[in-house]
């Protein structure tokens, strides 16, 4: 199982169908237009993970506003407890959007294992994304460049910023793509209800979200995710929507990542 940082800002994910051709799945995704929301508050949350039950992981995101306009996230993410000492794993992640447009600029992430450690990089423009990664294991070092080209390509970051600003009113249905480490994902979202929910960091009216993906591939043909089955998430239902729990099948079993603390800070300290 991978506790990455992806597991919690990837948060947008989506099947159409599995047979779509290219020209079919590229229709069904709507122009790139934020809608209208507050704005972003520079905010610090802390998340736990867990499998099958069993709390694994910790990750700790700050989101806030640079002097020159841009949304910067850093987040650190480890295993921790038992399952450290089965697999030690620690990740750092940098991802910087337009605060204005919400279009991503660049991800950083960097993730250490025992015996290897692995470097994104990515860089949005336009037009599409350049994914540069480097293996390191010991002394040896791979590396590769892939380029994906499509004009509303959104990061994991920039994603959710986009779909926090939709209504994801009961039944919507909201269609990205997606780019987080070396692969393109057709992504959809889906507005199942509103409830209730109790997270470690208190009680919420939220939003509760269907989420599904599919690969596509270097034929621009989409394929089943190996890994990911499906997922649930709950949004808060208010301006800030945040991330309060994720509940996902994949192909360890049953993992999920709750809302533990959140901190709103001063965006003018």
């Amino acid at each position: 199982m991978k506790f990455s940082l992806q597991l919690l800002v990837g948060i947008c994910s989506g099947l159409v169908t599995a047979s779509l051709c290219a020209e079919d799945w590229e229709s069904t995704v709507p122009p790139f237009a934020p809608g209208t929301a507050a704005e972003l508050r520079p905010v610090r949350v802390q998340y736990g993970f867990g499998w099958n039950g069993l709390t694994a992981a910790t990750a700790d995101l700050r989101l806030a506003k640079t002097a020159d306009g841009l949304l910067r996230l850093d987040a650190t993410g480890r295993t921790i407890g038992f399952a450290r000492t089965l697999w030690k794993y620690d990740a750092k992640h940098v991802g910087i959007s337009e605060a204005r447009s919400l279009r991503p600029i660049e991800v950083r992430e960097l993730e250490v294992m025992r015996s290897k450690q692995f470097n994104t990089r990515l860089d949005f423009t336009p037009t599409g994304v350049t994914s540069q990664r480097e293996e390191r294991r010991g002394s040896a070092i791979k590396s590769k460049t892939r380029q994906f080209d499509f004009p509303n390509v959104l990061s994991l970051n920039s994603a959710l910023y986009y779909l926090r600003t939709q209504p994801l009113l009961d039944g919507a249905v909201e269609r990205v793509v997606v780019y987080p480490s070396t692969t393109a994902y057709l992504c959809a979202v889906t507005a199942v209800a509103r409830e209730r929910i109790t997270v470690s960091a208190g009680s919420y009216q939220a939003i509760k979200l269907d989420v599904q993906l599919n690969k596509i591939g270097k034929q621009r043909e989409l394929l089943p995710h190996k890994k990911f089955k499906r997922a649930t998430v709950w949004l808060s239902d208010d301006a800030d929507r945040l991330v309060l729990r994720i509940e996902a099948q994949i192909f360890v079993g049953a993992v999920f990542a709750e809302l533990q603390s959140v901190q709103f800070e001063n965006a003018n300290p």
